[in-house]
């Protein structure tokens, strides 16, 4: 009757909260381009879809 409470499960813990890292889709995010800026503070990125498909960040 009177037994200890169970350790939570890692399993039921991370279905307990949301993901704590939004997520967005490439193909959303370049929104059919090739290439985009991305503006943080002073500074301007260009992220880039390669030949082979892969993105590459450059400042």
């Amino acid at each position: 009757m009177n037994q200890p409470p169970r350790a939570a499960r890692a399993s039921d813990v991370e279905a307990e909260r949301p993901d704590p890292t939004p997520s967005v889709d490439s193909v959303t995010l370049m929104g059919g381009r090739r290439e985009l800026i991305i503006r943080h503070g002073a500074d301007a990125y260009r992220l880039r879809v390669t030949a082979s498909n892969k993105l590459i960040l450059t400042k």
